[in-house]
C-alpha cells in the first residue's frame, strides 16, 4: 500500500512538472514568435549615386514591409475607403491620371498628384510647394488634410493598435507594439524610399544593353541639346536646364510659364517661404515614367506629352517669376519641327520603367 502511495505521488509530481514545462515552453513561444529583426533592406539603386537615407531610419525589411501594408491600409482614412496607394497607383508610376484627385468625401484636391517614385533622391521639401521638409513629414500631411483621407492621427492609431497583425509588424520593425504616428511615418518613409525606377529603355542603352532606335536618338540629342537661336540648325529643346541627372530633376523650384501674371491663382512655394519672388514656382518632377503620369503640371492643365512640348516650345507665358532661362526662349521659341517634336516624345517614352508597373515588392500585400 505504501509502495502504491509513493508511486501514485512519484507520477503525479511528474506529470505536474511536465505540464508546467509544456506551459513554459508555450508561454516562451507565444512571447518569442515576433520579435525585432533588424535585418536591412538592400536597395538595388544601380545607375544612381547612393541614396542619402536618414541615419534615423535607415531602411530594413520589416519596416519597409509595414510601410508597405500602411501605404495600402485604407484604415488611415476617416471612412476606410482610401489608402495611400488610391491616389498613388502602382500601374501609373505612383501617381493616377485624374486632373485632379477624389478624396473620401468626394471632394477634389487642390493639385495634380505627384509620383511617389524615387523618392530616395528628392531633395529640398515634398508636395509641389514643398511644404514639408522630409519625406515622414509629408506622409502623414494626407491623412489628415480634409479634402483627402480626413482622419486623425489619433483615430488611426486607435485603428491600427486594435489589429494584432499590425501590433506584430511594428514589433519586428520598431521593436515594439506601441503603435505611434512618427513610427507610421517612418515606416511609410522607408517603403516610399524603397520604390526605385532604374531599369527603363534609357537605362538599357545606358548600360550598353541595347541600342535607341533612330527617332529616340535623335530625341536624345534634341533633350540634351542646349537652346541656341543664332544656330537654329544647331539648336536643341534644353530639357536638361531644368530635368537634369539620373532623376531627370534639379530638385528646384521654377515658374515654367504655363501661367501669365494674372492668371496666377496658387501661388505655389511662395505660400510657404512668403517670398513674392518664389510666386507661381512649383517643384520641377522626375521625367522618368512620365509618359504613365498625364495630365501634367501641378494643375493638371496638359493633357498630352505632345501638348507639353508645344508649352515649351511656343506657348510660355510671361510673368514676373518666370524663369530666367525659359524666358530667354520666348522671342522665337525652341524652334522645334514637327519632327523634332516626334522624337523627343519617342525618347520621354524610354524613360518608361515597365518592370516597376510589376514588381510585387511595391504591391498592395493584400492581393
Amino acid at each position: 500500500m505504501k509502495y502504491k502511495i509513493l508511486i501514485t505521488s512519484f507520477i503525479a509530481v511528474t506529470v505536474l512538472l511536465v505540464a508546467c514545462k509544456k506551459d513554459d515552453t508555450e508561454q516562451q513561444a507565444n512571447t518569442s514568435a515576433v520579435k525585432y529583426d533588424p535585418t536591412p533592406y538592400t536597395m538595388n539603386h544601380a545607375g544612381f549615386p547612393a541614396p542619402p537615407i536618414a541615419d534615423d531610419n535607415l531602411l530594413t525589411i520589416q519596416g519597409v514591409q509595414l510601410g508597405r501594408m500602411l501605404f495600402y491600409e485604407k484604415m488611415l482614412s476617416g471612412n476606410n475607403t482610401q489608402s495611400c496607394g488610391s491616389c498613388h497607383q502602382q500601374q501609373f508610376a505612383f501617381t493616377d491620371t485624374a486632373k485632379l484627385s477624389v478624396g473620401i468625401h468626394g471632394l477634389l484636391g487642390k493639385r495634380n498628384s505627384m509620383t511617389a517614385v524615387n523618392m530616395a533622391w528628392n531633395t529640398g521639401g515634398f508636395f509641389w510647394d514643398g511644404r514639408a521638409n522630409l519625406l515622414r513629414q509629408q506622409a502623414l500631411m494626407p491623412i489628415q488634410d480634409e479634402l483627402e483621407m480626413d482622419e486623425t492621427l489619433d483615430n488611426v492609431i486607435t485603428k491600427l493598435s486594435a489589429s494584432k497583425t499590425y501590433r506584430d509588424q511594428f514589433m519586428r520593425a520598431f521593436g515594439s507594439e506601441e503603435i505611434t504616428a512618427n513610427k507610421i511615418a517612418l515606416a511609410l518613409e522607408q517603403f516610399m524610399n524603397s520604390i526605385i525606377s532604374n531599369d527603363t529603355k534609357y537605362d538599357k542603352y545606358r548600360r550598353g544593353e541595347l541600342t535607341l532606335d533612330s527617332s529616340e536618338e535623335r530625341g536624345r540629342v534634341l533633350f540634351f541639346a542646349e537652346y541656341n537661336p543664332s544656330f537654329p540648325e544647331l539648336s536643341g529643346a534644353d530639357c536638361a536646364h531644368c530635368h537634369s541627372g539620373p532623376n531627370f530633376s534639379n530638385n528646384r523650384y521654377m515658374n515654367n510659364g504655363t501661367k501669365s501674371e494674372a492668371e496666377i491663382t496658387d501661388i505655389g512655394r511662395q505660400g510657404v517661404t512668403g517670398n513674392i519672388n518664389d510666386k507661381g514656382k512649383f517643384k520641377v518632377t522626375t521625367l522618368r515614367n512620365i509618359a504613365l503620369t498625364p495630365p501634367y503640371m501641378s494643375d493638371g492643365s496638359i493633357k498630352t506629352l505632345e501638348e507639353v512640348i508645344d508649352h515649351y516650345n511656343n506657348g510660355l507665358k510671361e510673368s514676373t517669376t518666370l524663369d530666367p532661362a525659359l524666358r530667354f526662349t520666348r522671342e522665337k521659341g525652341l524652334m522645334l519641327t514637327a519632327q523634332d517634336k516626334a522624337d523627343l516624345v519617342a525618347f520621354l517614352k524610354t524613360l518608361t520603367d515597365y518592370s516597376l508597373l510589376n514588381n510585387t515588392a511595391y504591391s498592395d500585400p493584400n492581393k
